[in-house]
């Protein structure tokens, strides 16, 4: 499958975030993950951010989507992070 991650995290937990996401994601652009995820994997990586993030602060938003086929993207600016991942 294939998922979108973004969150708005407090500051003091950014860079563990950060850190969890780049395990599983392509960090596509700042608080922004893209990439093919089992489900298990995605389920591990659920795991890891529900311990690391504060619920009552911080907020993650997983898409996910069982094919690409129908997606588009389309990148207006600065291209960051993952540049070899096209939908």
């Amino acid at each position: 499958m294939f998922a979108i991650l973004v969150y708005d995290i407090n500051e003091k937990r950014v860079a563990k975030i950060l850190k969890i996401c780049r395990k599983y994601l392509v960090w596509v652009q700042n608080s922004v993950f893209e990439g093919e995820i089992t489900k298990a994997k995605l389920e591990k990586l659920k795991m890891e951010l529900k311990k690391e993030i504060n619920e009552k602060e911080d907020s993650v938003i997983i898409y996910t989507f069982r094919t690409t086929r129908y997606s588009n993207r389309e990148i207006m600016g600065l291209e960051r992070g993952g540049q070899d991942i096209i939908l």
